[in-house]
């Protein structure tokens, strides 16, 4: 039987906007990368092959994801999540933590990025909806 905590993950993830969807995928990543770093640094290489493990993951889903017949930059995209993928499955095999502080470097800024995007597109719907009740409270 499930936790209550695995419960309210299920619950949030089931009725997440996808673009809550998408912002989740990447605070995870960052989460893993983070640990990953760490892991390496304290030699517990197996917790760091999990986490990169999972990292590559997310980033396949995030790939997947990826429009490139209606999005002029989802090529350059899909060209970074590459070569980060890449990247961290040279850090299972040689161990080099550079590679997976220069991920974080790359994919935060693009966490961030989609945060705000999220936040914005949360307030104009937020915005729509107010303007409709109005609307509807003066007919």
């Amino acid at each position: 039987m499930p936790s209550a905590a695995q419960m309210y993950r299920d619950n949030a993830i089931l009725s997440a906007s996808p673009s809550r969807l998408l912002t989740m995928l990447y605070d995870r990543l960052i989460v893993d990368l983070t640990c990953a770093k760490d892991a390496l640094d304290g030699e517990q290489f197996d917790v760091a092959d999990y986490r990169l493990s999972h990292a590559v993951e997310i980033i396949s889903t995030l790939a997947g994801s990826l429009r490139l017949d209606i999005w002029d930059g989802a090529e350059g995209l899909l060209g970074l999540y590459i070569y980060v993928s890449n990247a961290l499955i040279h850090v299972r095999v040689n161990r080099d933590v550079q590679l997976v502080i220069e991920a974080i470097a790359l994919m935060e800024p693009l966490r961030e990025a989609w945060h705000q995007a999220a936040d914005s597109l949360a307030a104009a719907a937020a915005d729509e909806r107010a303007a409709d009740a109005e609307v509807v409270a003066v007919v």
